[in-house]
């Protein structure tokens, strides 16, 4: 866009007898309001074929109708303007389009700042220092509103027929419901494609960890084209081996050696931790499962009867710990822990600080839906080596992959 020359802009300066930035924005804002109000003029100009008072080059039974006073929202706050009216009642203004009050572009403003974790009070007094606009939290509702039918489109988007992994997890909110605060939980699904992308396959705001809800959203999954998953990864979450056991009976399930850890380390001393810690590294670093399982029975010949249920957890889990050792070292980073959700859960964390209590479940959707479309814009670059993967993930699931390539 040209800038105005000097000469333009001195006089204006001297004109406007400008001294402060509050007399420059004033200027702007009545040059902004005949702006408005000479383009509403051009634009029923043009509908009508001739300029006002040109009788001679009239070719229409149509004709100025006077005009109606409106106020609408702009960058420099609120401005009246005079919508010109036609006889016929054809005329749709383009510039400022009929049953609109917001011409600023503040909608995108508030979502954007919502979306960011803003609290509803913060909104107010942003919005009204930067437009001199007043926004209740009401009016920060209602215009968030406005994504429901883009949440919903999204929530019931066609997904790849096939994941070469697939990531569970959940993370929990304080929602009001029925008069009463309680616990609810989002329910995270996050995939890597036959391309070796990242994404979010969608989010289920739920009260209770069940096989019977985790099946609903693996059936979800079915439903909007998902045929076969090679890899879930996840966190020990209720029922969750159950359902993917019953949805997708072909599929590996490994469970997130981090959070095995975690679980396993609130039953050690502090003085110990950095001991245990490295000596459960010989188990999950083993070059196979055999390794692996033998280092854990000599964990438990040193730690045992110290950490029963430390080491036991381990035992008792095997068998959806282990899966990874059979795999090259590329797969297992991927697969063996759910660390690429947990990021996504810390980006969630931040924009949602400022709600100790969500007043509803659709409130804590709409943030998380947008919060989650900020990162995938992030999730530009696919897995390194994923070429060298697919090709190793092709020989051991032979079969499954081949045929949507």
């Amino acid at each position: 866009m040209a800038t105005l020359p000097k000469e333009v802009l001195r006089n204006m300066i001297v004109d406007g007898d400008l001294k402060t930035v509050n007399d420059l924005h004033t200027y702007l804002k009545e040059m902004f309001k005949d702006a408005l109000q000479e383009m509403l003029e051009a634009e029923l100009e043009v509908e009508l074929g001739y300029v006002k008072g040109d009788k001679k080059n009239k070719n229409t039974d149509n004709r100025r109708n006077g005009t109606t006073k409106k106020t609408v929202s702009t960058r420099f706050g609120e401005i009246e303007l005079d919508i010109p009216r036609d006889r016929n009642g054809e005329f749709e203004p383009v510039v400022v389009p009929k049953h609109t009050r917001d011409i600023s572009g503040i909608e995108e403003q508030i979502i954007s700042l919502y979306a960011r974790g803003m609290s509803t009070r913060d909104i107010h007094d942003q919005v009204k220092d930067l437009y001199g606009i007043e926004v209740s939290a009401d009016m920060v509702s209602k215009i968030t509103d406005k994504i429901i039918p883009q949440i919903n489109e999204w929530k019931n988007r066609p997904l790849e027929p096939v994941y070469p992994f697939i990531f569970l997890d959940a993370i929990h909110y304080k929602v009001r419901e029925d008069g009463q605060i309680k616990n609810k939980a989002a329910y995270v699904v996050l995939g890597v494609t036959l391309d070796g992308f990242k994404d979010i396959l969608g989010i289920w705001i739920g009260e209770t960890e069940s096989s019977k809800f985790w099946l609903g959203v693996l059936n979800d999954l079915k439903n909007r084209g998902v045929e076969d998953v090679l890899i879930f990864s996840v966190d020990g979450l209720t029922g969750l081996k159950e359902a993917i056991q019953a949805a997708y009976p072909n599929a590996e399930i490994q469970r997130c050696i981090i959070h095995q850890l975690r679980n396993s380390f609130k039953y050690v001393s502090y003085k110990d931790l950095r001991e245990f810690a490295n000596d459960f590294k010989e188990v999950y670093k083993a070059v196979n499962e055999e390794e692996g399982y033998q280092k854990l029975l000599d964990l438990e010949e040193k730690w045992g009867k110290k950490y029963p249920y430390a080491i036991k957890s381990w035992d008792m889990n095997w068998d959806v710990l282990s899966p990874f050792f059979k795999y090259p070292i590329e797969i297992r980073k991927i697969m063996y822990t759910t660390n690429i959700i947990e990021g996504l859960h810390r980006q969630f964390r931040k924009v949602t600080k400022t709600k100790s209590v969500f007043p509803t479940d659709l409130s804590l959707e709409k943030m998380l839906y947008l919060a989650s479309q900020n990162v995938m814009k992030k999730w530009t670059q696919r897995y390194r080596n994923w070429d060298s993967i697919l090709n190793q993930l092709m020989i051991f699931f032979e079969g499954r992959v081949e045929q949507y390539l």
